[in-house]
């Protein structure tokens, strides 16, 4: 608290000091190099740019978009919805569906659980005969197809329901019982490192 009131005074605070011309110069030949090497806008000062308007789509509730600070799912990413079983995380994410389909978006979901319910999902606003599904036999095919539909460009939003249901082909073909130790731990690693690099 003490401290608190300090810097609240303006007391004890550390003057900033000039950068000295010789380290500007070294760092815009680095820089000079990297835009040369990497291409231009491959680092940038962040003063130096103004801040670009994130693309989202509407999580269904204006209350999460105001928590989420940009108004929905930020496009072109990769979001987890985490919580403990039947609490809401599938409906989060067909409400997702139904907000992309509604501002024109072609949306997909793949159903590793086999579980979808197309009456469900109608009731929350999904057009569910122009929604295109998957509904894969193992963890690599789930992941290669949403690999696929990511590299169409043409998906607005892809939905895997669920992660704990992309269960390796490895376990599945083999005996009950037989220990497969981390198969979808390596799965996912590989998975995320790859549809991240292609989003």
């Amino acid at each position: 608290m003490a401290e608190e009131i300090i810097n609240q005074e303006g007391a004890n605070q550390p003057q900033r000091k000039e950068v000295s011309p010789e380290k500007l110069k070294a760092l815009q030949v680095a820089m000079d190099k990297i835009d040369k090497t990497f291409g231009s806008g491959s680092i940038m000062k962040l003063g130096d740019d103004h801040i670009e308007d994130i693309d989202v789509i509407p999580t269904g509730s204006i209350g999460l978009d105001n928590a989420l600070g940009v108004g929905g799912y930020p496009r072109g990413r990769i979001i987890e919805i985490y919580g403990p079983e039947a609490s809401g995380k599938t409906t989060l994410a067909i409400h997702a569906i139904a907000e992309a389909q509604k501002m024109g978006g072609i949306a997909a979901i793949i159903d590793a659980e086999h579980a979808f319910d197309r009456f469900y999902a109608e009731s929350l606003g999904v057009d569910v005969n122009n929604l295109w599904i998957s509904q894969p036999d193992n963890g690599e095919q789930a992941l290669e197809i949403a690999d696929q539909l990511i590299r169409s460009s043409a998906i607005d939003i892809i939905v895997i329901d669920s992660v704990a249901a992309l269960t390796p082909k490895a376990e599945i073909e083999g005996e009950m019982g037989e220990s497969k130790m981390g198969l979808q731990a390596r799965l996912m690693s590989q998975a995320l490192r790859k549809l991240t690099a292609t989003i």
